[in-house]
């Protein structure tokens, strides 16, 4: 069964920097995409990025580009979630998610991490 750990989230000022660290464990995960999504107090989930196995990424919203990268150690089954410039609408839990064989809009039926929580404020 496929299981992820998130880490690296915390409170961060305005102007600030985090990474983020989504650990997998499971069979064949060097061959999944993955994907980080968040989901901010009072809205619903949205997705941010997601890195093939090959390590091509996809932005869901064009808009996290300037400001977010996502990288993937397959060595280590970490993936990894840069954040730049962080601002307080980027508060939420962040969460790490499989989508199979290519990136795609998560759903609820695939394997979740159970999030990691982010709140930027001064």
């Amino acid at each position: 069964q496929v299981q992820f750990q998130e880490s690296g989230g915390g409170l961060v000022q305005p102007g600030g920097s985090l990474r983020l660290s989504c650990v997998a464990s499971g069979p064949g995960l060097d061959l999944y995409a993955i994907a980080w999504y968040r989901q901010a107090p009072g809205k619903e989930r949205e997705g941010l990025l997601c890195i093939s196995a090959d390590g091509m990424s996809t932005y869901y919203d064009d808009l996290m580009k300037d400001r977010f990268t996502i990288s993937r150690d397959k060595g280590k089954n970490t993936v990894f979630l840069q954040m730049n410039n962080m601002k307080p609408a980027d508060t939420g839990v962040y969460r790490c998610v499989t989508t199979g064989g290519s990136c795609r809009e998560a759903i609820d039926y695939d394997y979740w991490g159970q999030g990691t929580r982010v709140t930027v404020s001064s």
